[in-house]
Parts: C-alpha cells; structure tokens; sequence
C-alpha cells in the first residue's frame, strides 16, 4: 500500500474519532489522567490504539475466529451499544447488548448484500426493555464483491453513527483487501516453487539415475550411496511444507544434487565450498539458491570440452549473510541476460534466475534481487544476499 493509502486510513480513523466522540464511545477504555498530553491527543491515540488492535486478526480475511476477535475493538471505535459482522450466509458475531436480534438480522441486510450499499431501518423488537431500536449496515467489499456486512445497532437514529459505521467498514475493507493480497503472495510463490520443480528435468533425472546404473556393477557400494543422495535431495525438493527453509538445509539440498552431477561428469567438475557457520541458521525462500547451481553447472559443464570449476561461499556480512556461486564458464551476453531477467527470454530460458530475482524481491525488496556479472567466456558470478532476520521469514 503507498504511502498515501497509509494517510487516508489514518484521516479516516480521525473522522472516527470525531463520531465516536459526538455518539459517547461507552465502551473504550478510559483515559487515565496521568498520561502525558491534552484530552485530544488522548483521545486520538485511544483511537488509534484501538485500530491498531483490531486490524491484525482482519488480516486473516473474514472469518468467524477474526470477526470474533476484532468485534469488540470496532464496536469501540463506533461507543455503539451493539455490532454485528456477517459474511454472506450467517452471522460470523455478535458483540454488545440484544443478541436475539442476530437471528433476524440475516434477513433484514438481504439488500444490502445484494447492492452493496449501506441502509439503516428500525429494528422492529417486540421487547420493551431492549435499546436497540435503530441500525446501520454497510457492505464489505473487497474487489467489487460484498463478502457480508457490519451492522451498528444504536437505541436512536444518528446521523453521526451512520457516517462513521461506515467509515469503519471502509477501513475493515481495506485489512480484508490487504489479506486477499497476502493469500496471493502465497499463492504466486507456491507457483513459482511449482515453476522450479518442474525445471528439476527429466534430463537431470535420467541422467542421474543412468549414472548410478553406470556404477551397480562396477561399484555397487558407490552406487548405493548415490542412490541415498538422489533419494534425499528429490525428498527436499518436493516436500509440501513452508516457503522457507534455512541457508544449511539448502546447501546440504545442493550438495546432494552436486554429487549426483560429479557422478555424470566425474573429474570434468571440481567444485569449492566456503561456509561461515554462523550463517547456516540464516532463513531464505525455500529452493533459492538450487537453481543458481543448476544454473553454473549448466554454464560451465555442459558443451564444454575441458574441465570447469565451481565456487559456492556463504559469509557473514554483518546484518546479511552474502553467498556468491561462481562458474569459469561459457557466461553469456550481459544484454541477453537483461532481457531474461525481464522476463523475455522465453518459456525455457533462464526460468531460474528470473524466477529467484522475482521471490528475492518480492520477500525482501527490491534491493535484494540477483547481482550477476558475466560476459561471454567470461563465467558468471551470482550475489544474493540475505538479511539475517526479516519479519515473516523464517525456516521451517
């Protein structure tokens, strides 16, 4: 969200702010008289506080348990005497005083939920005693589509209400708007990773599997031992949990894959590796760095006539752990890899430094994404680097 869409929800919790204090917000916390500052000052950050509360159980889009537990923050924002959250089929809450107006109260925002505009109307309670006597409802709505409603129920007609009850569904939206993009964050990664899983080939699987038949007969103690590490690194590469995986896990995943490799082109492959230890807890999307390697062995292996070297370090930086995958390589042409990093190299073309680029950018920033250095018969030299802790990110 730009910095702008920050400004205008927090304007919008300051209109709030202006109803709630107009309607008498019975229900907020009181401010005690001690705290530092003027009653305005109090009362905004009372406003915000409780903003701030609710909007973390919203981002898990709109359920039962997350109405449940932003109910009572909202209807504070509102010092209403009841709120009700739907989404399209039952009541998800209810929060306050006259819960026997909730079996009704599906049948009374039918409108509402078919529009997607706001009403009020009268409660229509045969009980003498209840106080709500009046609501509003206001559509949520997320991408053009009402997925329930927020209904404020007050004993009288209040204009103040009915403007701020819907200022507060508008910011619910925007936490609900803000969960949908998270799920498809989730979900752009998941294919990404189903992107890299397929680009595990065929080739490399016969191939490795054709070297360890090359060696049953010769060697079959060797044979087993490749067998075990074609077993594992296919195990790590398919697993179906977590977006994450440590710098230690992923190393030993290339490792594995490195052996099998060794095996199809034996002393034509020399391979160094330099690992900080202090690094190997540092957590990283997972199946990041395999493909890079995949990338240098392809670079500087295959079509090529003599022998080629490949360096993999992993050092601390500082805040950052900095590994760097080095081939002596065929490289390529520095303007050919701005075009496959730009997504126009076609479908089979570089799928892995663009796919990596992509999901180091999208978890870390944009100024995390691959540093390469190549030229043709130049090799190629891959940077990534990787914050030691980053909010949400960690192995798994």
């Amino acid at each position: 969200m730009t910095g702008a869409g920050y400004a205008v929800i927090v304007l919008l919790v300051l209109l709030l702010f202006g109803g709630g204090l107009l309607t008498g917000r019975r229900t907020a916390r009181p401010v005690r008289t001690s705290d530092v500052g003027t009653p305005v000052e109090h009362a905004t950050f009372e406003t915000l506080h409780t903003a701030s509360l609710a909007a973390p159980p919203l981002r898990a889009g709109l359920t039962e348990e997350s109405a449940r537990r932003s109910a009572r923050r909202l209807r504070s924002l509102l010092g209403t005497d009841a709120l009700c959250l739907t989404d399209r089929d039952r009541v998800l809450v209810w929060d306050g005083e006259g819960d026997h107006h909730g079996r009704h109260v599906l049948e009374q925002v039918q409108g509402v939920l078919a529009s997607g505009r706001d009403t009020a109307f009268r409660s229509e309670c045969d009980d003498l005693d209840c106080p709500l006597r009046w609501a509003v409802a206001v559509p949520l709505t997320v991408d053009h589509r009402v997925l329930g409603t927020l209904i404020a129920y007050a004993p009288r007609e209040s204009a103040v209400l009915a403007r701020a009850a819907g200022e507060v569904a508008r910011w619910v939206c925007v936490q609900l708007e803000l969960a949908e993009l998270d799920r498809s964050r989730t979900q752009l990664i998941e294919a990404e990773i189903r992107a890299l899983r397929a680009q595990i080939s065929p080739h490399f699987i016969f191939n490795s599997l054709a070297a360890i038949a090359s060696f049953v007969r010769t060697d079959p103690e060797q044979a087993r031992e490749l067998l075990l590490e074609f077993a594992d690194f296919t195990r790590y590469s398919f697993r179906s949990h977590g977006d994450f995986t440590t710098l230690a896990d992923e190393l030993h995943s290339i490792d594995q894959y490195l052996a099998l490799v060794r095996a199809r082109f034996g002393e034509r492959l020399s391979v160094t590796l330099q690992v900080a230890p202090e690094v190997l807890p540092v957590a990283l999307p997972f199946l990041c760095l395999q493909p890079l390697v995949e990338n240098a062995v392809k670079h500087g292996l295959e079509g090529a006539v003599t022998s080629s070297r490949i360096t993999i370090s992993a050092l601390d930086a500082g805040s950052e752990a900095e590994v760097v995958i080095e081939d002596d390589g065929t490289g390529m042409d520095p303007e050919r890899l701005r075009h496959i990093l730009r997504g126009e190299g076609g479908k089979s073309t570089g799928i892995g430094l663009l796919n990596v680029d992509e999901r180091l950018r999208q978890v870390y920033g944009d100024d995390y994404g691959l540093v390469i250095e190549t030229g043709i018969g130049a090799g190629m030299r891959i940077t990534v680097r990787l914050p030691k802790y980053r909010a949400g990110v960690h192995g798994s």
